[in-house]
């Protein structure tokens, strides 16, 4: 198994070990949990802290419980959405098919709910699909948008190649299977992503919210398509996290964690220097 597939699949557990370590129960908190009918399914939601809202979006097979080390963190400052989506976590979807724009209008549709006309945006992988659609399609909604891991099109161009091949390996697997529920499942997310998305970098030009591209030098998206992305948005920052795999926000938490609330804070500046006015 290459590096970079066991670095991804770390991730996720480091993940799992950390929320397992938490003493609040992020993901299954009855005290901040919510279940909302919204577009045909019941989603999943928690709200944490005060003050301006702040959107967090988990990736592929995710939930609510990824975000554990950054719930602490910005609960501080903000008040802190984090929805587990469709068919994911505790946001159980029984439909035969999904796609990323699905889930943004979803999101887009508890922004609604929870009668939010913009907020700052978080989005990690799938997340960070789902945020660059979200500025893209409702640029209202979404005043500052930093995504970790994100990615345009589905090929190996975008994405490290024995990676991608692992994912074309993984759905042909699922779809021999007996198809039980959780496989109909499984098979549902992972070939979304063997589909999905397509986003060109010319359809990136109508983000006009200030943006941080961020990803890791070592990511299973290479980072000259992250570079890609950073430079098709018209008010984007670079940051490529040196020694770093597609887990940013839990390797280096505390670094992501300060890097992106600076980002959040500070006036934008125009790649003349000056800085952007009227946010």
């Amino acid at each position: 198994m290459k590096k970079q597939l066991f670095l991804l699949l770390a991730a996720f557990w480091l993940a799992t070990a950390i929320y397992a370590q938490q003493p609040i129960p992020y993901g299954n908190n009855p005290k901040a949990g919510h279940q909302v009918a919204i577009r045909g399914f019941n989603m999943y939601y928690e709200t944490y802290g005060a003050g301006k809202p702040l959107l967090f979006i988990h990736g592929n097979g995710g939930s609510v419980k990824d975000f554990s080390m950054q719930i602490p963190y910005f609960s501080k400052n903000y008040k802190v959405i984090l929805a587990d989506s469709r068919a994911q976590g505790k946001s159980k979807d029984t439909s035969d098919s999904l796609n990323y724009n699905i889930m943004t209008e979803d999101l887009n549709a508890l922004l609604n709910l929870l009668h939010l006309d913009s907020c700052y945006v978080i989005g990690w992988s799938d997340g960070g699909i789902n945020g660059l659609l979200l500025a893209m399609r409702h640029p209202e909604k979404v005043k500052r948008l930093a995504i970790t891991g994100a990615n345009l099109w589905p090929d190996a161009t975008a994405v490290d190649p024995e990676i991608f091949q692992w994912l074309v390996n993984e759905v042909d697997t699922l779809s021999q299977m007996k198809p039980t529920p959780e496989v109909k499942n499984q098979y549902k997310l992972l070939n979304m992503m063997l589909l999905e998305p397509h986003i060109t970098l010319e359809q990136l030009h109508a983000i006009k919210c200030p943006t941080l591209v961020i990803g890791g030098d070592q990511d299973v998206i290479l980072p000259k398509h992250t570079l890609a992305i950073a430079e098709a948005i018209p008010n984007a920052y670079l940051w490529i996290v040196p020694n770093s795999g597609h887990a940013t926000l839990i390797g280096h938490s505390k670094l992501f964690n300060e890097t992106v609330a600076d980002f959040f804070k500070k006036p934008f500046k125009l790649k003349n220097g000056l800085e952007k006015l009227g946010e």
